[in-house]
């Protein structure tokens, strides 16, 4: 049974909270999961969810007793949601498409491959040579949550999200049964810091993105964004006693989350090597390539691109004049509402054809893995890592 747990987040984020975090899976999701699996339904269920993509449709008649049971407790959003603020996040998102989708590109992706836990999970879980898949999953989940239906009759941002959630839950039930995964160094795989660390960077950390680029955006705009995620983070099994509330709050987790988590990784020097090959091949040509690195150097700062073996180039200076060139443009923007109308929608479409390139035009479907290939083989967590001062993590400045 999901709870509408509205209790208020803790003030304020510590070492104890967030390994008492650690510890906590997504009991709902879980058990669903285990239970298909004690059934061998896992099969029945990914032939099914094909036919179910769409809030308002009926659900498939062969479905599993657990799933159906599950999919109806989870098909509504919280109660607490301000439609107001969700609106304003619509229009927040609609403005800043295309800056939303280069934080979450060449910001967000990279820095969650720079903690070693995450990088190890997604090796797991999919190839290292095909991160497409992940980064085209994100887009098109992004997209669904700001359509004006996202929570309405049609919508197909529901449907996504619990199949999402299903599918964190049979990667902890793999990596917890089969041996695979270190509980006493890292706790439970996909866990409730993972979880709720996964909302913030893709919310707080594409904000920083766009402001790094000098994009102009209100504190009533961003605000509405983050909250957009709050809702997602519900959608997902988060606990909301957890999960920050405003922005300030989010700050407050996101430095102790990555100060705690960041660090070098073989596997997040291989995912983010094939992200920037997949980068360079939707560019047409290859003029460009070099600005792929540049800007994710730019975006993430120093140490986090030498922990992912980012190389140096000439472009690293032609990255920082972006923001320049934005303003420019946003100068323009500001003078006249037909030019705001006119660069919105260019935005858009550069939007459109970025996530048509990843998706290749398909709608991407959350399968449950039956088993995790052995070639993706988790490796053990490494002995010794370095941890980095907290000066140069947690802020992810440039001269980090």
């Amino acid at each position: 049974m999901i709870t509408d747990n509205t209790t208020p987040p803790r003030a304020r984020y510590d070492d104890d909270a967030l390994d008492a975090l650690r510890e906590q899976g997504d009991p709902l999701a879980d058990e669903t999961v285990a239970a298909m699996f004690r059934r061998g339904e896992v099969g029945d269920l990914n032939t099914l969810m094909r036919f179910f993509s769409t809030t308002g449709d009926p659900l498939p008649g062969r479905l599993p007793a657990a799933a159906a049971a599950y999919f109806e407790a989870t098909a509504m959003p919280p109660a607490w949601v301000d439609w107001d603020v969700m609106e304003r996040a619509r229009l927040f998102f609609m403005d800043n498409a295309a800056h939303i989708n280069t934080g979450l590109s060449f910001a967000a992706m990279p820095v969650t491959y720079a903690v070693p836990r995450m990088s190890r999970l997604l090796a797991s879980t999919h190839s290292l040579s095909y991160p497409s898949r992940r980064m085209a999953n994100t887009g098109q989940f992004v997209t669904y949550l700001m359509r004006t239906n996202s929570f309405a009759e049609g919508s197909t941002f529901i449907p996504a999200a619990q199949k999402v959630r299903l599918l964190h839950a049979a990667v902890r039930h793999h990596l917890r049964e089969g041996g695979h995964w270190d509980l006493a160094a890292d706790g439970i795989p996909i866990c409730q810091e993972d979880m709720i660390g996964g909302q913030i960077l893709f919310s707080i950390l594409v904000l920083d993105a766009m402001h790094r680029l000098g994009v102009h955006m209100s504190e009533e705009g961003a605000e509405a964004y983050f909250y957009a995620w709050r809702v997602v983070a519900y959608m997902l099994g988060c606990d909301m006693s957890a999960v920050p509330e405003n922005l300030t709050e989010a700050r407050a987790y996101c430095d102790l989350y990555l100060l705690r988590n960041l660090g070098p990784s073989p596997e997040g020097v291989a995912l983010n090597a094939q992200l920037m090959r997949m980068y360079e091949d939707v560019v047409p040509g290859t003029l460009f390539d070099p600005m792929v690195p540049a800007t994710i150097r730019f975006l993430v700062g120093d140490t986090i691109a030498a922990w992912l073996e980012i190389p140096r180039s000439g472009w690293d200076t032609a990255a920082k004049a972006v923001p320049v060139v934005l303003g420019l443009l946003e100068t323009i923007e500001d003078s006249s509402p037909y030019a705001e109308w006119a660069l919105d929608k260019a935005g858009s479409l550069l939007a459109g054809f970025e996530l048509s390139a990843l998706t290749r035009g398909r709608v991407m479907h959350h399968a449950i893995p039956a088993e995790l290939k052995s070639e993706y083989d988790v490796r053990p967590p490494r002995s010794g890592r370095w941890v980095p001062p907290p000066a140069t993590s947690a802020g992810l400045s440039p001269a980090g």
